[in-house]
């Protein structure tokens, strides 16, 4: 555990106010039941951010802000939105009181052998040539039924805009290693120890590179029972006022 900041109330008095932001192809729902259940036990303000296909990160980033101008952000997501909540984190120090990354993909903006970018890039391309109903039910065939469900929900409600935002996610480039060794607010990074397109090796670099940062590892069966697990595990570690 480390020594992280009270939740509320915040800085100037404000409460802190948590910011979801889905991964790729996600949605809010899923954001707010992974860290929704964690922010409702602790009286926090949780904003579960739906994502705008036609600029994914220009929304996330959108939302962090807005949040900001009302009280200290807790920034906490799943994926690419753990990337964002701790690259808009890294850049507004004074604005963020913690980070709680889920399932980190990649380090540097290299991402040629990245499974998630290449996942979302061949999805992408599937959806242009194939349409919808065809991906959709290929992906069922070869997912678990939590992963098939959650997506099938929030790949049809991003349609037809989905194959945009998925190549935006294929073109995104990941925080380095000298951004992550610049973070000076409290992380806790949750990792799947057991998921091939999150590796538990990346979110172990990105322990040994934040300065202030705990990992707390996690399987995808116990994220399909509950997907609560993430904000549990990763908001748990932060202090709760006296």
């Amino acid at each position: 555990m480390f020594d992280s900041p009270h939740f509320t109330p915040g800085r100037a008095g404000r409460a802190a106010i948590a910011v979801a932001l889905p991964g790729t192809g996600s949605d809010a729902d899923f954001a707010r039941r992974a860290f929704g259940p964690a922010c409702a036990a602790r009286g926090i303000e949780l904003v579960a951010v739906e994502p705008d296909p036609r600029a994914v990160v220009a929304g996330y980033l959108a939302a962090l802000d807005d949040a900001a101008r009302r009280g200290p952000v807790l920034a906490s997501g799943i994926s690419l939105g753990a990337a964002v909540a701790l690259e808009w984190a890294a850049e507004h120090p004074e604005a963020a009181i913690g980070v709680v990354a889920a399932l980190p993909a990649w380090t540097g903006p290299d991402t040629a052998a990245c499974p998630a970018a290449l996942s979302a890039a061949a999805t992408a391309a599937q959806l242009r040539a194939d349409g919808l109903d065809a991906v959709v039910e290929r992906m069922r065939a070869s997912s678990p039924r939590w992963l098939a469900d959650a997506l099938t929900q929030s790949w049809r409600s991003q349609w037809p805009r989905l194959p945009e935002a998925l190549q935006e996610a294929a073109d995104y480039k990941w925080p380095g290693t000298e951004l992550l060794g610049t973070i000076d607010v409290p992380v806790a990074i949750v990792t799947a120890i057991d998921d091939p397109v999150h590796p538990l090796s990346v979110a172990e670099e990105w322990a040994e590179l934040i300065p202030r940062s705990v990992l707390l590892r996690i399987t995808l069966d116990e994220l399909g029972a509950d997907p609560a697990i993430l904000g549990n595990s990763g908001i748990a570690v932060f202090r709760e006022p006296a």
